[in-house]
């Protein structure tokens, strides 16, 4: 049982170091660290370009608001993109080099939105680092591949959410979230990702 369930935190949870790219993307959510560790990557110079993405949740069509350091980040924000915004620019990041798109509501929607609104600024991304939660990396890479399947990605990811690949295990919240990513990479992955992928190896 224990090496299934390091296999299983071996998959969900991705980590890599940072380097340079030609943009840092943002997974769509609620917490100000992800906008946090992108505008500290950017000033940093890693990337030129941080792109935000998201709207309002699927399930009540708003954007619930920060689900932390409400007292930094206080205005009413519309959007997750309008929230993640402000982070940005509060942290430093130049107002010219946010890209992003307001429309998304689940991890899917946000992957190819994102390649939509580079694809209309006829940017080609070899590289990009993906910025997210950590029990949310896996998914994340396979719809950003998905939607980028040329483009390498680097997983930057937010480690604060009280989970590790080594001890998610140990409580209730762990084994829901990590088993529910794992459940959702497999009921979400979309058998034309596949074939997509099939293609271009075929190629």
């Amino acid at each position: 049982m224990r090496q299934i369930l390091q296999d299983i935190g071996n998959f969900i949870f991705l980590k890599d170091p940072p380097e340079k790219a030609d943009a840092i993307l943002v997974v769509g959510g609620s917490r100000p660290e992800l906008a946090e560790i992108a505008a500290d990557l950017w000033k940093e110079g890693y990337a030129p370009l941080v792109f935000i993405g998201g709207g309002v949740s699927i399930k009540t069509g708003t954007f619930p608001g920060p689900q932390s350091k409400q007292d930094i980040y206080s205005k009413k924000y519309q959007t997750e993109y309008d929230f993640y915004r402000d982070v940005l620019l509060i942290n430093g990041v130049a107002e010219r080099a946010i890209l992003g798109e307001n429309r998304s509501s689940f991890t899917r929607e946000n992957a190819f939105f994102a390649r939509q609104a580079f694809d209309e600024k006829q940017l080609v991304p070899e590289k990009i680092l993906l910025v997210c939660q950590n029990f949310h990396a896996r998914r994340c890479l396979m719809f950003f591949q998905s939607a980028f399947p040329d483009t390498q990605f680097s997983i930057l990811p937010f480690e604060g959410t009280g989970l590790t690949k080594e001890d998610w295990f140990l409580s209730e919240n762990g084994v829901q979230r990590v088993l529910g990513e794992l459940a959702r990479c497999g009921n979400q992955f979309d058998f034309s990702d596949i074939r997509r992928y099939t293609h271009l190896q075929d190629g």
